[in-house]
């Protein structure tokens, strides 16, 4: 399976912060936002991953992520020259995802859980159909929404609805078989004059080929699309971090925990963080066995 990053847009809810760089290359406590979706990937084992962003922004994640063969992962870039939506991605990585299954997310989105590694773990898995999920939340207007009926069986999905039919949000982070190239080519811009990735999902509904898997009360989805949710990300990353002394979305963790560098490469990644405490981290995590 391969991933596909979005990071598009033009961050104009988080203007006057986003008129000279990225909304995802904005911190979220100590890390660039696009960290946290990256991390999922990573967590997901995903090796071979694209970002779409501007052609603007990407010299910028080029020189942060470099190719990303540092991190024992493969990555390439794509330009998405108008926020035409998000199934659009699907479309400009089309060439990258060739023959393969295909993870999207979203770069705005941070997941935290216990037992989510799994739960990615079993989705890139997929032969066939699509995996989304949903998490239950007090404003779903906001979001696309996914309703079931007694037996927990989909029965619609709707794109920021006025009414709701659930508070099951649809979150950023989306499993698809390789057939979602050609559902992705026969939907057609919405009123908003954008491809929707609620279309491409009702299409898998459709098709009865469509599972929603439910993140409970253990888990945290955050968005950081508004001024607000991008203080309380941060805030909420800081809490996590100084209480258990675990880092959220450490890529070199995750690297070096999944066998794709090597110790001395994980300290020469350290050096480069010196007198700070992410460097101090990630020497602590050869030292004592994190």
């Amino acid at each position: 399976m391969k991933g596909i990053l979005l990071a598009g847009g033009t961050g104009s809810r988080l203007s006057p912060l986003t008129k000279s760089i990225s909304k995802h290359l904005l911190p979220i406590y100590d890390k660039p936002m696009i960290y946290y979706p990256l991390s999922v990937l990573m967590l997901a084992g995903i090796k071979e991953i694209c970002i779409i962003s501007t052609e603007h922004d990407l010299p910028l994640y080029k020189k942060l992520l470099k190719d990303g063969s540092q991190l024992g992962i493969s990555i390439e870039y794509r330009i998405q020259k108008k926020p035409n939506g998000i199934a659009e991605a699907l479309l400009l990585a089309e060439d990258f995802i060739d023959n393969s299954s295909v993870c999207l997310i979203l770069g705005d989105n941070i997941f935290y859980g216990q037992g989510f590694t799994p739960i990615l773990k079993k989705a890139t898995k997929l032969e066939q159909g699509a995996i989304i999920f949903g998490y239950g939340i007090k404003d779903p207007e906001r979001f696309g929404v996914v309703a079931f009926d007694s037996n927990n069986k989909v029965v619609s999905i709707e794109e920021k609805p006025a009414k709701p039919k659930s508070n099951y949000a649809i979150t950023g982070l989306y499993f698809y078989d390789n057939n979602v190239v050609n559902i992705a080519k026969s939907i057609t811009p919405s009123s908003r004059g954008e491809l929707e990735i609620t279309d491409v999902n009702k299409e898998y509904l459709k098709n009865n080929a469509l599972q929603v898997e439910l993140l409970g009360r253990g888990f945290a989805w955050l968005d950081t699309g508004t001024f607000e949710s991008l203080l309380e990300s941060g805030q909420f990353v800081e809490t996590i971090e100084k209480r258990q002394g675990y880092k959220i979305a450490c890529l070199e963790e995750i690297s070096f925990k999944q066998g794709w560098i090597t110790e001395k490469q994980l300290l020469a990644l350290a050096n480069s963080y010196k007198n700070n405490s992410y460097g101090d981290y990630l020497i602590k995590i050869v030292e004592e066995g994190i």
